[in-house]
C-alpha cells in the first residue's frame, strides 16, 4: 500500500493506493462505489488478470484518502487523472462500481468496464420522498441536524463537506456524458440490482455508441461473487487489448 499527495484546483489531496504486478505491460485501474474502497475491489478482483498491472485507488473522502471538500463528479475525474498523470501510468482499462462508473465515464479509457454504475437518475420512492420534504420542513426550524438520526448508511458519519458531495452527485443529471465515451464499453449487471436497476444498464448500454451489456446473477455488489468476478476478468481479457 502507498499514497500519493495529488494538488489539484487549489486543493491538496492524500490517495491511497495500491498496485499488483506493478511491472506488466498493461493496466487496469478499478475505481469503487461510493461508501465503499479500493480494499472491497481488490477483494473481488486481486485474482483475475493475472497478467496485467492492477492499480486500487481510495478516491478522495473514503478508505484511508481523506476528503473534507464539497466535490463534483467532475472533479473527482480531475483528481484521479491527475493522480495517473503524476505515477506515469495510462491504464488500457479503467473499470468503475457504481459512482466509480461515472468517474470512470468521464476519464474515457481505451476500454471502459462499468459495473452497476450510477448515472440514470431513479424515481425515489414515496417513503423517501416524504421524508426528504419532512426535513425540508423542520429545516426553517433549525431542527435540520435531527436528519442524521434518520440518514440511510450511504451518509451516515460524513463530514459535512462529503454530504454536500453525496447530495450533488446522486442527483446529477450525467445521462449525456455516457454518448461521450469514444472507446469500447463493456457493462455488466446484477440482474436483481435494486439500487441501479437492470432497466438503467440497459438504457446506459443504448447511449455508449460502442456497448456490450453483460447481465449476471447478483445484486449491487454481484461482482463480489467469484465466479461473477472470473467471468468479467475473461471478457476484459478477450475485449481489451
Amino acid at each position: 500500500m502507498a499514497s500519493r499527495t495529488i494538488r489539484h484546483d487549489k486543493g491538496v489531496f492524500d490517495l491511497s493506493y495500491e498496485q499488483l504486478n506493478p511491472s506488466a505491460e498493461k493496466c487496469i485501474l478499478w475505481l469503487h462505489g461510493w461508501g465503499s474502497n479500493k480494499e472491497l475491489m481488490k477483494q473481488a478482483f486481486g485474482k483475475t488478470l493475472p497478467g496485467w498491472r492492477h492499480l486500487y485507488l481510495d478516491m478522495p473522502g473514503f478508505g484511508r484518502s481523506p476528503n473534507d471538500r464539497f466535490l463534483t463528479t467532475e472533479e473527482y475525474a480531475g483528481i484521479v487523472r491527475s493522480f495517473l498523470k503524476d505515477l506515469g501510468i495510462e491504464p488500457a482499462v479503467i473499470a468503475g462500481h457504481s459512482f466509480g462508473g461515472k468517474v470512470a465515464t468521464l476519464l474515457n479509457p481505451p476500454c471502459l468496464i462499468l459495473l452497476s454504475s450510477s448515472g440514470i437518475l431513479v424515481p425515489k420512492p414515496l417513503s423517501v420522498r416524504a421524508r426528504i420534504a419532512f426535513f425540508k420542513l423542520l429545516k426553517p426550524l433549525g431542527l435540520g441536524k435531527l436528519r442524521l438520526l434518520f440518514a440511510s448508511k450511504d451518509v451516515q458519519g460524513m463530514n459535512p463537506g462529503m454530504y454536500e458531495t453525496f447530495k450533488r452527485v446522486v442527483n446529477e443529471e450525467f445521462e449525456h456524458n455516457f454518448s461521450r465515451v469514444s472507446g469500447k464499453a463493456l457493462l455488466f449487471w446484477g440482474e436483481s440490482d435494486t439500487a441501479t436497476p437492470l432497466w438503467t444498464g440497459e438504457r446506459i448500454a443504448g447511449l455508449i455508441p460502442d456497448a456490450t451489456f453483460i447481465p449476471m446473477k447478483g445484486d449491487h455488489y454481484f461482482f463480489l461473487d467469484a465466479a461473477n468476478a472470473v467471468q468479467i476478468g475473461q471478457r476484459i481479457e478477450e475485449e481489451c487489448e
